[in-house]
């Protein structure tokens, strides 16, 4: 399944009923996001359309309806809205599995990793990590990039930086290579950057034009090597009591427009988005690691492997087997 251009129909003279049901959207990121603007409103219409008007979306962006974006995924649990857009990695310990995919320097494609983060959610995670509440969607964002105030163009240069980390385990890697990692929400990474609590931030290009990162930072820095130095997990999960009752006619048009399609569709929005949000930085110095010094950045982030298989052993899981099986379908969903 494909969304791009779905909910342009609904703008079309179309026979609609009046909404049966009506689903809340709530998640941690800005109107002008476009996992908001170009994910989840198309969502919505596509979803209405083909319902004929009968289920209604409403999406509530930026934390409106209250809490922090670690409490997301408990107001979905709770059924306190019916459906959340949200990161696991912002309930540090709890989604352990699920990390795998966060481990730094796996992701070469965003899209073929977040077709087989879902393939995982159908295998394994739905009941062992997600039972609590059913989940519609999960995909990772494009190559996290480090967004700093001064230049980083070795590994000598992060060091002792303070630089905001987004998960547990990015925070750890920020430490793994000598950086002081700082944790904060994404909306406030401004105001510290302002006031010099923090010197950089790692993020993705696609979210740096929703908060105008270009204007507070100069230099940006990637890696020619295919491989991300970090993503993060991204997850729809929608009440178990919301989901049953939709009406039985209108639960295979939400199956529809979840799982699969809506992973990829997801991944191919952000990842177009990361061009963009490249070509707002305009002027900014750009720098991209290439051969021996990204194997060096590489090798110094292998300890964190050794002490994320040994945090699997303590919680009951092989991380080494499910680290193959990720990286299994992973090239599997490159070619599909």
């Amino acid at each position: 399944m494909r969304l791009t251009g779905l909910a342009l129909v609904t703008w079309c003279s179309v026979s609609v009923a009046a909404a049966e049901v009506t689903l809340k959207v709530h998640h941690f990121l800005s109107d002008k996001a476009p996992l908001h603007r170009q994910f989840l409103a198309e969502w919505e219409g596509a979803l209405e359309h083909a319902s004929g008007g009968r289920i209604n979306v409403e999406i509530i962006p930026a934390m409106a309806l209250g809490g922090k974006p670690s409490q997301l995924y408990d107001q979905a649990v709770s059924g306190a809205v019916d459906i959340v857009l949200t990161v696991p990695g912002y309930s540090p310990e709890r989604f352990k599995r699920t990390e795998v995919f966060e481990l730094p320097f796996l992701m070469e494609d965003s899209v073929a990793t977040s077709k087989a983060f879902w393939d995982l959610i159908v295998s394994e995670l739905q009941t062992t990590e997600y039972q609590e509440a059913k989940i519609l969607a999960g995909w990772v964002h494009g190559p996290g990039v480090v967004h700093t105030r001064q230049p980083v163009t070795q590994l000598e240069d992060i060091s002792g930086m303070a630089i905001r980390g987004p998960t547990r385990l990015a925070t750890e890697l920020l430490r793994e290579l000598g950086a002081e990692p700082v944790a904060m929400p994404l909306p406030t990474i401004p105001e510290n950057l302002h006031d010099g609590k923090i010197s950089g931030t790692l993020l993705p290009w696609e979210v740096t034009p929703s908060i105008k990162l270009a204007e507070i930072v100069d230099h940006h820095l990637e890696f020619d090597d295919k491989r991300a130095m970090y993503t993060t997990t991204f997850v729809m999960a929608m009440n178990w009591e919301s989901y049953a009752k939709i009406p039985d006619d209108l639960k295979p048009i939400m199956d529809n427009f979840s799982g699969k399609g809506l992973s990829t569709f997801a991944a191919e929005v952000m990842a177009g988005a990361d061009a963009y949000g490249k070509l707002v930085a305009g002027d900014n110095k750009l720098t991209v690691l290439k051969g021996q010094e990204v194997q060096r950045w590489i090798v110094q982030a292998q300890p964190l492997y050794d002490r994320w298989f040994a945090y699997a052993e303590q919680n009951g899981f092989d991380g080494s087997a499910m680290l193959g099986k990720a990286r299994e379908l992973i090239q599997y969903n490159r070619w599909r």
